[in-house]
């Protein structure tokens, strides 16, 4: 799940063109066949880069997760109305399995961090996150979180081995942050993690926080009408949940106004040249209907390309 109380900076994410891709056609294809470097034995670097007081970076321990999973608690189940269970409303933590085993990117502010203590990072030091897995991870663990509502198996299954994909999910970040500065670093992260693995597609759930389809029927009419994946990249919602998004006549939209109604982490991926799968799932627990984002990083619109690479 993608937090839509981020700002709309996603927008401004920029990839170098020559360092990663997978071409658009009539096929899945890869820039990268023939290439073996792509194992979990490349370990990413710790720091991606630090803007004044804030620093974008993995997590490095499990204190480190926990902070992470109690932002999420704050922002999901505080803040938002996610519905947690027991073990979460008693230990104030967003956990699930996929936790275990996924990278971790964290926002950390330094102004909270005692600079000259070796210890532990400080719970609230971190304030903004997202959630990586690979697909070479998620292979070894029993698959993708987004499995869980949206069919993409066949979607791998057409890309073969020599495309890459990664799930994006859990992304939060603390009200006071929800700022260019702030998300210019998420998506600096993720971009350099991206170069690093040779990662070709990202994908994940987006969320419209409203678990009324019918009240969101003209975003999500806009959004399947001019954003569908393409014959090649065509995912749809599992059939058990899956809810119509087509439920407006194209004649009737405004796309203004429908962009207007789209939360801003959805508006950003759009504006940059992401793909939507076919049906919305609601996802009762946090209280959203998501959307399927697929971005094949190839496809990125000329105008957001090139800035973060060469940043450090």
């Amino acid at each position: 799940m993608w937090d839509e109380n981020m700002t709309d900076g996603l927008s401004i994410l920029q990839v170098d063109e020559t360092a990663l891709g997978v071409s658009m056609g009539s096929e899945i294809s890869s820039s990268n066949e023939g290439d073996q470097t792509h194992t979990t034995e490349i370990k990413a670097p710790g720091s991606f880069g630090r803007r004044g007081n804030l620093e974008v970076r993995l997590a490095q321990n499990a204190t480190e997760i926990d902070a992470a999973q109690a932002l999420r608690y704050t922002v999901f189940y505080e803040e938002m109305s996610a519905k947690p269970d027991a073990t979460m409303r008693t230990t104030k933590r967003d956990v699930d399995r996929f936790d275990e085993f996924c990278d971790h990117l964290l926002v950390i502010d330094h102004d909270l961090v005692d600079e000259d203590n070796e210890g532990p990072l400080p719970l609230n030091a971190v304030v903004g996150c997202y959630r990586l897995l690979r697909q070479d991870v998620a292979e070894q663990h029993g698959g993708f979180y987004t499995q869980s509502e949206f069919n993409i198996e066949p979607l791998l299954e057409r890309a073969g081995k020599n495309v890459r994909f990664m799930e994006l999910g859990r992304s939060c970040v603390l009200p006071k942050y929800r700022d260019k500065k702030t998300v210019e670093l998420l998506w600096k992260g993720i971009t350099q993690y991206l170069i690093h693995y040779n990662l070709d597609v990202m994908f994940g759930c987006a969320s419209f926080e409203n678990t009324n389809p019918d009240e969101l029927a003209l975003p999500l009419s806009y959004l399947y009408q001019n954003h569908l994946t393409p014959d090649a990249w065509h995912v749809t919602a599992r059939e058990e949940l899956f809810v119509e998004m087509n439920r407006v006549a194209k004649d009737d939209i405004n796309n203004r106004q429908a962009l207007r109604e789209l939360p801003p982490m959805i508006r950003g991926y759009v504006r940059a040249g992401c793909f939507i799968g076919d049906g919305a799932v609601v996802d009762e627990q946090f209280g959203t209907t998501d959307v399927l984002i697929l971005f094949p990083i190839a496809e990125m619109n000329d105008r957001y390309r090139s800035k973060f690479v060469a940043e450090k």
